[in-house]
């Protein structure tokens, strides 16, 4: 696949961007505090949100800076529930959260609300257990283990369906994230949809309250404590477990089949999703014999209205950006890219930023 970005623009199709005029574009005036233009044209833009897309946010705004001296662009790995807090105040230029806007929060931004998907991965059981590698975890026996159901590794129910492996007599030690995290409302949705019981004594959300286990903040947190903690298991986004060399546990899926985490078998899970018109899926049980059990989408939060248009342009050349060449480098830091079609409806739906021009692909 043959991605580019296209600088050359055309007269945009809609505007719904509140611009003062375009030749103030050098002076800061949105949300974000001092994050406007400087001397020379600079936009400067700040963003804060989720761990979960942290690595590959990182690495194209580093990216962009050495390619584009004049936007230069801060992201703060804050989790999701701060992400949108900070974005619901107005003071960022754009948020970051593992689970898509709901409708009341939206209403609650004056200036409008752009769910982006930009890119997407897969969630993992990451575990430390010395010479122990291949381990699978059926749908009953991973939701036991968080519920503080099954408590060692030798259990009976985790030996059954790992034959061949010897399992060592020690308390496993769940780790959770401890912050208001986007990936945990992903990961509960899913222990949600599966398990009746997880449904009733627990529930879904970016916070809920954890029957057993010790708290991590940020992706970044929860795999360090798996990595210090021998017995530990915990969730965390893919590209932070084989950045860290963790051992994942391949996850029964709805098909029956025990499936290890890779970006190909992600892939194939979210080859399986329509996107409807709103751009927010939620993957909380993929059909499909191949499909990885947990995968999702993480959205870039946008406003509707940007008063600076040079700020305005900033954002849509950080998108534009992301949506061609950023896509590039996905598989190496173990995220999805997204298929076309995503892409072409994600440029869409950004294309109503600008107040001057459309977006392009190639």
């Amino acid at each position: 696949m043959q991605f580019g970005l296209n600088l050359s623009r055309i007269t945009r199709i809609t505007a719904k961007i509140s611009a003062v005029s375009l030749t103030m574009g050098l002076a800061a005036c949105g949300g974000g505090g001092d994050t406007g233009t400087g001397g020379g044209g600079q936009v400067n833009l700040v963003g804060t949100g989720a761990s979960f897309p942290a690595l590959i946010y990182q690495r194209w705004f580093q990216d962009i800076s050495s390619t584009d001296l004049n936007i230069q662009v801060d992201y703060q790995s804050v989790g999701s529930g701060a992400g949108v807090e900070r974005f619901t105040q107005e003071l960022v230029d754009f948020g970051a959260s593992d689970v898509a806007m709901t409708d009341d929060e939206i209403a609650k931004v004056s200036r409008g609300v752009i769910l982006l998907p930009m890119t997407a991965g897969s969630v993992v059981l990451a575990y430390n257990l010395s010479d122990v590698s291949g381990l699978k975890l059926s749908r009953e026996v991973y939701v036991d283990i968080l519920l503080g159901k099954i408590t060692n590794w030798n259990d009976p129910k985790i030996t059954a369906i790992n034959p061949g492996i010897t399992l060592p007599d020690q308390t496993i030690t769940v780790v959770y994230r401890s912050d208001g995290s986007g990936t945990t409302g992903v990961f509960t949705k899913h222990l949600s949809a599966i398990s009746p019981e997880w449904k009733e004594k627990v529930g879904e959300g970016k916070t809920v309250q954890w029957p057993v286990g010790v708290g991590g903040a940020k992706n970044d947190g929860v795999t360090a404590q798996i990595r210090q903690t021998e017995g530990a298991i915990g969730y965390v986004e893919y590209g932070y477990a084989k950045t860290a060399n963790l051992s994942m546990a391949s996850l029964e899926n709805k098909s029956g089949q025990y499936i290890e985490p890779t970006s190909e078998s992600a892939t194939a899970t979210l080859g399986a999703v329509t996107l409807p018109e709103n751009l927010r899926a939620f993957v909380t049980d993929p059909e499909g014999e191949t499909s990885y059990p947990i995968v999702t989408y993480t959205w870039m939060l946008a406003y509707g209205q940007y008063p600076d248009a040079a700020k305005a342009q900033g954002i849509e050349k950080m998108i534009e950006y992301g949506l061609n060449e950023g896509q590039q480098v996905s598989p190496e830091l173990g995220y999805i890219p997204l298929p076309d079609n995503v892409r072409q409806r994600v440029l869409q739906a950004a294309d109503e930023i600008s107040p001057d021009y459309s977006m392009t692909l190639k």
